[in-house]
């Protein structure tokens, strides 16, 4: 299966950290946040790697050259950061089958293997690790609701009065049918095409989308006192399994 990792922002909130170098660089225990998300798509099966890449992408291209532990790596360039669906559809000519999509900002110790199961033995048409988090933080992530049966039916993009405070956590696996979706999104308020829209406009065509919850820990890596976060837990993990 194919990794898509998405590696073009800015990283405005993580300055002075970003002001040379791109977000998917920062270090955390000495690695770079890209490292780390190769690292855990290579331990899922990924057979190639396909990176959206935009600002200073040259530092990400000349760091990595054309593979990772022998793992081939295709590049994608969104020239103008205009939001997730957006960058999604830069990679659309290279996937033909379900696949890996991971936000290059995240930092996961947590069960991303029952996603790519349940995409492999279900035939779902999409799903996420999603997880719930403080009321005052969901405004921050794609908030989500699902049903019953543990499926999705409704997504909204960071809204200012969150419906609940269960959300989506940057893993998901994907149809091609996404690609579609993405095409048919417009602007949203922020004027960026959101992954959220292309995603409800899958629900509402009848796909199946399940939410899986999360058992460990992510960190998004949106300002510097995440990074810090990010490396005390990742050192409390290595203390662990001395």
């Amino acid at each position: 299966m194919k990794a898509v990792l998405l590696a073009a922002g800015k990283g405005t909130r993580l300055r002075p950290l970003t002001d040379e170098i791109p977000k998917g660089m920062v270090e955390i225990n000495g690695k770079p946040i890209l490292t780390h998300c190769f690292e855990q798509l290579a331990s899922l099966g990924a057979d190639e790697f396909v990176v959206v890449v935009g600002y200073k992408k040259e530092i990400i291209i000349d760091h990595y050259g054309d593979e990772f532990n022998k793992i081939p790596i295709t590049y994608a360039h969104q020239r103008k950061q205009s939001g997730l669906a957006h960058a999604l559809l830069t990679v659309g000519e290279h996937i033909d089958d379900d696949f890996m999509l991971m936000l290059g900002d995240n930092i996961f110790n947590a069960n991303l293997r029952d996603v790519v199961r349940r995409q492999q033995e279900d035939r779902a048409d999409a799903a996420f690790l999603v997880e719930e988090v403080a009321w005052e933080e969901a405004s921050r992530y794609g908030v989500c609701d699902t049903n019953a049966y543990g499926e999705i039916t409704d997504v909204v993009e960071k809204p200012e009065e969150p419906p609940s405070n269960l959300v989506m956590t940057g893993f998901y696996t994907f149809t091609p049918a996404i690609f579609h979706a993405c095409h048919l999104v417009q602007p949203s308020n922020r004027g960026e095409y959101e992954i959220s829209e292309a995603i409800d406009l899958l629900i509402r065509s009848g796909r199946t989308i399940d939410a899986i919850r999360i058992d460990g820990w992510r960190i998004d890596v949106g300002y510097p006192e995440d990074r810090d976060r990010a490396e005390e837990l990742l050192k409390q993990d290595a203390e662990t399994t001395i």
